[in-house]
């Protein structure tokens, strides 16, 4: 850590914005400043509350409502609704039906009994450690710099060393009741108390007023920031450098390679996707003399390993990576087994995934995998946390992880499980990540806004950057940032093609749909048909689909879980059409190519099929130019004549529009489709010389 002040929070707090705000109002507006720094409070981490006076629905009266963050929330990005309110003299009564630490589950469901205004909102498990403390406003943050004093063995001396009586200390107590009301205890004791550090867990601070706390808060962490700057200064981190990081180009390449290898291993029964980090914080800590040592005793804070595990698995970085990773994900699923099997109780739920979520590369960095890419993403930066936390903690005492049983007690907690099963459905293609060529035309982005409706990760590659710019901004947009990337790709060159998919595997680990998309067309007479104009088609409606083919089979099969193809080709791949000789080859050799690649990657769960548009105008960048222009010409027809008469020469009398190939696509690509391979579906709207034969 430096001798600056670059590392010391900032007051974000305007008193002129907030003077015109509610106190609800007002707590959300610190919760928002609180929860936009990590290093204040990790994602989902943390939460806080103030007492409001309200008035009662029922009589009219002045109440006392407690706002308090609810269950599952984020403070960096909830509204109003993320808070549960009940009212205060309710949940003081819950103190009379206590019976203590064995049964204080069952107060739990109690809650239900004093919310206010029939808030939907489930109530936190932290709701009693804020009820209870006489004080206005309370902020409970799991700041980097104050977990680092929480995690040694010496906390309690090292808390009060650092803020001697202004901040308290408490032994560690697994969040619930009975610390709801060890935190009231400690309050009565230390009127002048401005807080408290929770041993192996994190802060509480609280005020009079929001921005009191806010600032309180701030001021706490700041000195603890500012206190290890001190302690640290000189001292090597994690025992110095034995491993140095290698060079950036070789951390991606050697990511891209690993992460298909780490998910072969680990998808089998869950589709999972990655996210790879080489920050300076990780690459110093995999790189560093402690790393096997620190990263066995696993992490402290709860909200950290509710997210990575109890451990990571480090990778050894001598030899084949790949080669021995399945030895290595065998053993640590072998050893989360022993665990559970150790520290079970006879009620506890069934032992969930036994895989790694967080992987250590010494030389290379962070690989994490879960359900969906925002989680492995989360998982990664609560990794990362943990890391800051064994600097400081390991810079100046002896750090220590949470006991195994407590760990345990916490994972497989049945009010965690009871939260668990809350959990909506995934979606359909959760957990599946799609590359899709002509990504910002009309069906390329239309696939993309279906197949991540549909919880997959899209990736949209283009030759044209700013559309592909755009149309990835406006996809992130509506389903978030996490689950779309946009690359630029010229499907003709293999070094392009080969760069995209690698690109594709860093970003989340590997591939299970391609939908190749990119074309052009052209129109002319065979005669007038230049060798230029036909090597065009060729190169990009048959070359560029069996590159990009090429390289997704050869990802299927490192992965070795099955794949799916869309080749989006062309009623005139099956129906020739004058005029128009080479866009017509060529689109017949797509579909050709697709049965071929039916029957290759049979043995490995890879299908392949085939969709056949024909007219689809809307959104497309085809008919935006002289296809178009040509089209017309030859039907002899105006250009604004042409969608009505593409409509009415179809069997039904509908026009086709990107979303109708998209819902195609979705079909053959998801598990509907499972036992289809080798097929061709026509979305023509109905064209009787297209009837396949």
């Amino acid at each position: 850590m430096s001798d600056t002040r670059a590392n010391r929070l900032q007051s974000l707090w305007d008193e002129a914005r907030a003077a015109g705000m509610s106190e609800p109002e007002r707590l959300l507006y610190r919760s928002n400043l609180l929860g936009s720094d990590k290093r204040i409070t990790n994602f989902g981490g943390g939460n806080t509350s103030a007492k409001v006076e309200e008035s009662d629905p029922l009589t009219g009266e002045s109440v006392t409502v407690l706002w308090v963050k609810g269950s599952g929330g984020d403070i960096g990005t909830m509204k109003l609704d993320g808070f549960a309110t009940l009212y205060q003299d309710k949940l003081e009564r819950l103190r009379a039906l206590y019976r203590g630490p064995a049964h204080e589950d069952e107060i739990v469901d109690l809650y239900n009994h004093c919310t206010f205004r029939l808030n939907p909102r489930a109530t936190s498990i932290d709701t009693p450690l804020h009820a209870f403390l006489p004080y206005r406003h309370v902020d409970h943050m799991h700041p980097d710099a104050v977990i680092a004093i929480a995690a040694t063995a010496r906390s309690r001396e090292l808390t009060q060393a650092v803020y001697g009586d202004e901040i308290g200390w408490l032994p560690w107590r697994r969040p619930g009741f009975q610390l709801g009301l060890d935190l009231s205890d400690f309050a009565a004791r230390n009127p002048q108390a401005k807080g408290v550090v929770l041993e192996s867990h994190g802060l509480f601070t609280w005020g009079d007023t929001a921005q009191e706390c806010y600032e309180t808060s701030l001021r706490i962490i700041n000195t603890a920031i500012g206190w290890f700057e001190t302690q640290l200064a000189g001292k090597p981190a994690f025992g110095g450098e034995k491993r140095p990081a290698r060079p950036a180009q070789e951390r991606s390449s050697l990511a891209a390679e690993l992460m298909p290898a780490i998910r072969a291993q680990i998808g089998a029964h869950e589709h999972k996707v990655g996210h790879f980090d080489d920050s300076a914080a990780v690459l110093e800590f995999v790189g560093s003399e402690r790393l096997e040592e620190l990263a066995a005793l696993g992490t402290s804070c709860p909200d950290h390993f509710l997210r990575t595990k109890i451990r990571p698995l480090v990778l050894s970085p001598d030899g084949d990576m790949t080669a021995s990773l399945p030895a290595a994900i065998e053993a640590y699923r072998a050893d989360y087994a022993a665990y559970y099997e150790r520290c079970r109780h006879a009620d506890s739920p069934a032992m969930r995934d036994p895989n790694p979520v967080i992987y250590l590369v010494p030389g290379v960095g962070l690989i994490a995998f879960a359900k969906d890419k925002a989680t492995a993403r989360i998982a990664s930066e609560f990794y990362v946390n943990a890391i800051n936390v064994m600097r400081g903690a390991s810079g100046v005492d002896t750090y220590r992880g949470l006991p195994e049983q407590e760990a345990f007690d916490i994972e497989y907690w049945l009010l965690e499980e009871a939260k668990l099963q809350r959990m909506p459905k995934p979606k359909s293609l959760a957990g599946r990540i799609a590359f899709i060529t002509g990504g910002a035309g009309g069906i390329g982005r239309a696939s993309a806004e279906r197949l991540a409706g549909e919880g997959a990760c899209v990736v949209l590659a283009d030759i044209d950057a700013q559309a592909v710019e755009a149309a990835t901004a406006e996809l992130a947009a509506r389903f978030g940032a996490d689950q779309v990337r946009g690359l630029t790709c010229d499907v003709t060159s293999e070094e392009a093609v080969a760069d995209a998919f690698r690109a594709t595997a860093q970003a989340y680990g590997g591939l299970d749909i391609l939908v190749s998309n990119a074309g052009i067309a052209s129109a002319a007479r065979v005669e007038d048909t230049t060798l230029a104009v036909w090597n065009r088609n060729i190169d990009i409606l048959a070359t560029g689909y069996f590159l990009v083919s090429r390289e997704a089979f050869r990802l299927f099969r490192r992965q070795a879980l099955g794949g799916a193809v869309v080749f989006i080709a062309s009623k005139n791949g099956l129906a020739a059409s004058p005029g128009a000789s080479a866009y017509c080859t060529a689109k017949a050799a797509e579909i050709h190519l697709a049965r071929c690649l039916a029957l290759e990657g049979a043995d490995a769960g890879i299908r392949v099929n085939t969709v056949n548009p024909d007219a689809v105008l809307r959104g497309s960048k085809i008919w935006s130019g002289e296809w178009r222009e040509q089209r017309a010409a030859s039907s002899r027809i105006g250009e604004d004549e042409l969608e009505e008469h593409y409509r009415m020469r179809s069997l039904l009398k509908r026009s086709v529009y990107p979303e109708d190939i998209a819902e195609a696509v979705y079909f053959l690509v998801s598990d509907y489709a499972a036992k289809s391979t080798g097929n061709i579906i026509n979305v023509d709207a109905g064209n009787q010389i297209s009837f396949t034969r």
